[in-house]
């Protein structure tokens, strides 16, 4: 009985909000190392929702992140204003902790994924209620792209 009252309870505060389910899943804190500019103020916004998300975030601070970005192999068409590695994968950009979860479950064959440029609404780019439409993409070491998730706009 106690195991089912406990059970009941956190299936309560999942669907209040308290705690997110990807949490439960995972279990544990995933670690991610964050390379990112010290003049960028969106990228402490996007580091606040990943943190809230039960990442544990190594916290790297250069003044060349393009060499980051050159080390691990993103391209111009992927890059954002900073990069992120956990678990051998690459996060580019502003993506949400929901698709990094996903990401570690399914564990595809790629070197990452990315949200290419700033779109407002982002994770870190919250501007009121203004979103931009925009795509999580995967890509792999040649450069092939492939659409990882998608989200509508709105004004």
């Amino acid at each position: 009985m106690k195991v089912l009252n406990t059970m009941l309870a956190l299936g309560l505060l999942i669907l209040n909000g308290s705690i997110k389910a990807e949490t439960l899943e995972v279990g544990k804190p995933v670690t991610m190392v964050v390379y990112r500019s010290p003049s960028c103020e969106c990228c402490g916004k996007w580091l606040e929702h990943i943190k809230s998300n039960n990442f544990t975030v190594k916290d790297i601070v250069t003044d060349d992140v393009q060499t980051v970005k050159d080390k691990y192999g993103v391209s111009a068409a992927m890059a954002s204003c900073h990069t992120a590695v956990v678990d051998g994968y690459v996060i580019e950009g502003h993506v949400p902790a929901n698709d990094i979860m996903n990401l570690l479950k399914t564990k595809p064959k790629i070197a990452g994924i990315a949200v290419p440029g700033m779109p407002k609404g982002t994770p870190g780019m919250e501007m009121g209620g203004k979103k931009d439409a925009y795509k999580v993409v995967s890509f792999d070491k040649e450069n092939n792209y492939k659409v990882f998730n998608s989200y509508e706009g709105s004004q």
